[in-house]
């Protein structure tokens, strides 16, 4: 069953695997460095996330690799076409506000969305900071100082970031209400933010990835209020944005 129309719409994109059609992160270390990759699979259990993507990227800058080879190898990261017809036609009806959530960061996001032509389409993006420093290296941090105060989720989002508190923090900012969110993932940290979507907001989520595992429990024992749409490929989140 479609969607009613409404006339004010909140639209909010994971990344990796959800508007992308691959991790950004371990696409970077996949193509320029396999090595550095087999590394952060072994390590990926004691480091958290975000500082073992940093580590490596110094690691990556110390064999040699050069901006410009990552910023080449981000351009050429898979994007289904799919994905950037029907985010843009949705964009082009002028009644959809767009908020990218990730756990990515910022140089990666933004790389590959102005490679696709997709700039523009985001009206605020929430990630992890990074910046380039003069030598070339990319230096990446986590959104919440490790220093500092840390959230308390419970649902099982990463120390770096709380989706469900930032979805929240960005709706404060953005109010009033919008008459509709909907939340495209794929991840098991994307659970948190879909658990707080009201009855008429949705969630498209992405088959057979960490978001589906956990998301199917709820929905069969009736304790998800929002909708639930699935896709599998870009194709059919295509379809699905072509209702909105």
């Amino acid at each position: 069953m479609s969607l009613p129309p409404v006339e004010r719409q909140l639209i909010v994109f994971d990344f990796d695997w959800s508007l992308a059609d691959q991790d950004s992160d371990r696409w970077v270390f996949e193509v320029l460095a396999p090595k550095l990759r087999k590394r952060m699979k072994e390590l990926k259990k004691d480091v958290q996330w975000t500082d073992l993507v940093a580590q490596h990227l110094q690691e990556l800058h110390k064999l040699g690799a050069t901006r410009e080879e990552i910023e080449d190898t981000l351009r050429i990261m898979p994007f289904h076409p799919a994905m950037v017809r029907g985010t843009s036609a949705l964009k082009s009806r002028g009644k959809a506000t767009f908020f990218c959530l990730s756990n990515a960061n910022i140089v990666f996001i933004t790389t590959i969305l102005k490679s696709k032509g997709l700039e523009n389409l985001f009206d605020e993006i929430v990630t992890n900071p990074a910046e380039w420093d003069p030598s070339g290296l990319l230096k990446l941090r986590r959104r919440i100082d490790p220093s500092g105060p840390q959230h308390e989720c419970k649902i099982g989002c990463s120390p770096n970031m709380c989706k469900g508190d930032e979805l929240d923090a960005f709706l404060e900012r953005h109010g009033p209400d919008f008459d509709r969110i909907v939340y495209v993932g794929d991840g098991s940290n994307d659970l948190c933010p879909v658990l707080r979507l009201r009855k008429q907001d949705a969630v498209f989520c992405r088959r057979f990835r960490g978001l589906y595992n956990l998301i199917k429990p709820y929905e069969e024992e009736g304790r998800l209020r929002c909708q639930v749409r699935y896709w599998t490929g870009a194709w059919e989140a295509e379809a699905l944005l072509d209702e909105l």
